[in-house]
């Protein structure tokens, strides 16, 4: 499968990655499942993955958006272009960062 990446963010969790990958996991729809990755697939070209590695603060979580459907040019006409997508993209990605935080009782930030 040919990916494109469209938009990547980054934040961190106040918590060890044994707590905070079972979280994630609970929280977001999921195609497929990795040692501390995930990804799923929607519409016709979206490819959003999840991924949790270990930071001196606790547990970075990183979340990628690719476009695999191939021609970059159809799924951006499809998208506008991409105008305002990488600031939703981190506007919905801080919300989950929260959720999990507040489900852990633990602080978190944007990377």
């Amino acid at each position: 499968m040919r990916k494109q990446l469209i938009a990547e963010v980054a934040g961190v969790i106040a918590a060890p990655v044994e707590q905070v990958w079972p979280v994630v996991v609970d929280s977001t729809p999921r195609t497929e499942l990795g040692e501390h990755s995930l990804a799923y697939q929607g519409d016709w070209w979206y490819r959003g993955e999840w991924s949790v590695t270990t930071d001196p603060e606790g547990t970075r979580l990183v979340h990628r958006v690719y476009n695999v459907a191939g021609n970059y040019w159809a799924v951006a006409l499809a998208n506008r272009l991409f105008i305002g997508f990488g600031e939703r993209t981190r506007r919905s990605f801080a919300d989950a960062l929260k959720r999990v935080g507040k489900r852990l009782g633990c602080a978190t930030r944007l990377a």
